[in-house]
């Protein structure tokens, strides 16, 4: 079982930079591939990023040059840098860790979201 808390959601300017943590307990958070989704108001949820359990990453057109995925596994922790933020980013951000190491692996636990709001 893995539980997960994301922060460091918030409002920014377009242009500005915001760094969310996803922080997990549960032992076998190291040997899981981990995946950042968002969802805006009435669209569906979108996969924004993934790492793998070796640190092999992936990124949505979309976000691709802007955001950096990156993870600790000392402690137990996923980022998501985000810079040169614009207004369609703005949406609720999961943290969801996978079923396995790697980034193919299917969703399997995840957290309770945290808002990002970028303003124009």
């Amino acid at each position: 079982q893995v539980q997960l808390v994301e922060s460091g959601g918030g409002l920014v300017q377009a242009g500005g930079s915001l760094r969310l943590s996803c922080a997990a307990s549960g032992s076998s958070f190291s040997i899981r591939a981990v995946g950042w989704y968002r969802q805006a108001p009435g669209k569906q949820r979108e996969l924004v990023a993934t790492i793998s359990s070796g640190g092999s990453t992936d990124y949505a057109d979309s976000v691709k040059g802007r955001f950096t995925i990156s993870r600790d596994n000392a402690k137990n922790q996923v980022c998501l840098q985000m810079d040169s933020l614009k207004p369609e980013d703005t949406a609720v951000y999961y943290c969801n860790a996978r079923g396995g190491p790697s980034r193919s692996s299917p969703p399997l636990y995840w957290g309770q979201g945290t808002q990002v709001t970028v303003s124009s």
